[in-house]
């Protein structure tokens, strides 16, 4: 005869069992349906491998998110596609920029600049989130400065005379000669 404890684990086990077969039916139903985005799935990797490496269980990241473990793990399969707010929350349980997140969903532009780079800020633990985003503006902005001073301008002149205003030299600095 059992004890209770074992029943109640043998049918705890058993519908563990029925609930993940029928889950997996059901994704790979939704994965094989049209509406599936490649950006749902790209951004729940990168949700997944940012957890991983945080070292953040699917549970824990879902209590500091706010959001239940079963929408949290279709999230991270590319079942679901969250919104920004819940893209915002999960971010702040990774201890990552929303912005990076939001720019692996499509919902803002990649930005300029080697992705290193943008990815070492964006990791430095040191940094507030805030310091975060000002260093990548910054960064954004002399990446932009530097291809637009590489890049030949159209509305300069080709040859001549330079269009940059030169320091005065002696003899400019002379009044002309009075008649």
């Amino acid at each position: 005869m059992q004890t209770p404890s074992e029943f109640v684990r043998e049918q705890v086990t058993t519908v563990r069992e029925t609930v993940d077969r029928v889950a997996g039916s059901v994704a790979e139903t939704v994965a094989a349906a049209p509406g599936v985005t490649v950006r749902a799935t790209q951004v729940g990797n990168y949700i997944r491998e940012q957890r991983s490496a945080a070292r953040v269980s699917l549970r824990e990241l879902a209590r500091t998110a706010g959001v239940s473990n079963p929408y949290l793990s279709q999230v991270e399969r590319g079942l679901r596609k969250p919104s920004a707010e819940i893209l915002a929350s999960i971010a702040r349980g990774l201890k990552i920029s929303a912005e990076t997140l939001y720019e692996q969903a499509g919902i803002l532009d990649r930005r300029s600049g080697n992705p290193d780079t943008m990815a070492a800020i964006r990791s430095d633990s040191a940094l507030s989130e805030r310091h975060k985003a000002v260093l990548l503006e910054l960064y954004e902005t002399y990446v932009r400065e530097h291809a637009a001073s590489t890049t030949p301008d159209s509305s300069r002149p080709t040859s001549g005379p330079s269009s940059v205003a030169q320091p005065p030299t002696k003899e400019s600095a002379r009044p002309p000669p009075r008649p």
